[in-house]
């Protein structure tokens, strides 16, 4: 593989993959400006096992597997903790032009999960990997998998319940 052919795919591959792996990211980490970090961490990683992945047929999986990672390494520094943004959901600018689908009340409703719960409940009903892949990515057993999974689901049911369709006559939830 030429290296001008290989850039040229690998941009095909962000260009068509790009906008669900931030969404993918966002319903992980919970957060748009982390969810890009996220993002570009693992577009750079992919980029240098492009050539490996992209003979396997790989690529999304791998994307997805180093942003779930990236997301566990996020959480796990010390200096994440004790971080406090300045100004909290004043980027009038950035969310002017998101798509209906990232402001609804799910994807509210699950950034209240606790975040074992969100990771399990994106990676297996969103994306829809099975118990064993979901476990393998987050590094959890799959009983684990099946708990945080059953409470989050219990959770989000819950936190949907209290919405009320009629402030929104798009949104599709019904008590």
């Amino acid at each position: 593989m030429t290296r001008s052919s290989r850039d040229e795919e690998y941009t095909a591959f962000v260009a068509a993959r790009q906008a669900h792996l931030r969404r993918v990211a966002y319903a992980l980490c919970g957060d748009w400006h982390r969810a890009e970090d996220l993002l570009q961490v693992s577009l750079v990683k992919l980029y240098v096992a492009w050539p490996r992945i992209h003979r396997a047929g790989r690529e999304e999986a791998y994307a997805r597997q180093i942003i779930v990672r990236a997301t566990i390494d996020e959480s796990r520094r010390p200096w994440r903790r004790r971080e406090r943004p300045g100004i909290e959901e004043h980027d009038t600018v950035a969310r002017a032009d998101l798509p209906y689908e990232e402001r609804s009340a799910l994807l509210d409703a699950l950034q209240q999960l606790p975040e074992m719960q969100r990771k399990t409940v994106v990676l297996r009903h969103w994306l829809g990997l099975s118990v064993g892949e979901t476990a393998r990515e987050l590094r959890i057993s799959e009983g684990t998998v099946k708990s945080h999974s059953s409470r989050g689901l219990a959770s989000l049911r819950d936190l949907l319940h209290h919405v009320r369709p009629e402030a929104d006559p798009r949104h599709p939830i019904r008590p």
